[in-house]
This record gives structure tokens, sequence and C-alpha cells, in this order.
């Protein structure tokens, strides 16, 4: 059994690529591919270090984790907006779900949901670059409002994949 080598198609093993996500993100497909255990786990360690220290009664230590925390926030948004923008473009095309929410009651269909989800984090992500000013790309769209439409929704993940294509590819030196 040879290893698997990441590409735009198959980024991470088993997981087929659709064609609007190649569209999207191209050969930066692959590093999407290496984000997602990346995520999961710098999840997981970052809350288990600070739990020790707060178990340890280590205040310093808690205050330094969280201020860590904090500092890589913009990063995080930008990782998890890629991430599940790159999946809901993987699962088709459909709408959102209203905002705000209520509960119906009715099954939400899994592609529906992976949409707003991307949309919600994308919406975090642009709501951070306006407070912050840290948009590498300008023309920051407006954050999503109660009622806002699936193009508004839409635009918010076209500002976050740009901001992620744009960063990685500062980081290649393209």
């Amino acid at each position: 059994m040879g290893a698997h080598r990441p590409s735009p198609d198959e980024p991470w093993p088993g997981w087929a690529t659709s064609r609007a996500a190649q569209a999207a993100y191209g050969t930066h497909l692959v590093r999407i591919g290496q984000l997602i255990p990346a995520l999961l786990y710098t999840h997981v360690m970052d809350r288990q270090d600070i739990a020790a220290a707060h178990t340890a009664a280590r205040q310093d230590l808690v205050d330094a984790q969280v201020r860590s925390v904090a500092l890589e926030c913009r990063d995080d948004l930008l990782e998890a907006a890629a991430v599940l923008d790159a999946l809901a473009l993987c699962h088709g095309h459909g709408s959102y779900l209203p905002r705000p929410y209520q509960e119906t009651g009715h099954p939400i269909p899994p592609d529906v949901e992976l949409r707003t989800d991307a949309s919600d984090i994308a919406d975090q992500l642009v709501r951070h670059d306006r407070h912050h000013g840290t948009s590498t790309t300008g023309d920051i769209p407006a954050a999503l409002q109660n009622g806002c439409t699936d193009s508004e929704r839409d635009t918010v993940r076209t500002y976050a994949r740009r901001e992620w294509i744009t960063a990685q590819e500062s980081r290649r030196g393209t």
C-alpha cells in the first residue's frame, strides 16, 4: 500500500472534490486537505493546555494561553472558513437556513446546514476584519444581518476564500 499523494482531485484520502471546489481553490485544495486534521488537533490541544493550567491554579499560564488563542483568532477563522467553504462546494449548491433560524422540527438537509455554517464562519471573519482592520485584500463585504439573502451569504464566503488564497500565495511567495 503506497502513501497517499495529495492532489486537487483528492487532497485527503477518500475525499473527492467537486469541480466547484477545484475552480474556487485550484491547487490550494491540497492545503485545505492538510488543514482538516491540523485544525482538529490544534483545537483540542489549545483547550487541553488551558484546562491543565486552570486545574493547576496557574492563572499566569491561563492568561498566556488565552492571549495566544486570541492572537491566533483570525488565522483560525480564515482556515475554518476555507475548509467549510471547500466542503460546502463539494456538496453541491442549495439554499441557506434563514437568519435568524427558528427550529421547525423538520430535518435540515446536511448540504444546506454545511453551506450555512460556511457562511456563518465567513461572516465572523468579515466582522473580525472590519473591527481590527486585518483584511489583506480589501473590499470587505457587509456583515450578515437577520434576513440576509443567499447572495449576501455567498459574498462573505467569496471574501473569505479570497483572503485565504491570498494568504497562501503570500506564504509561497507567488
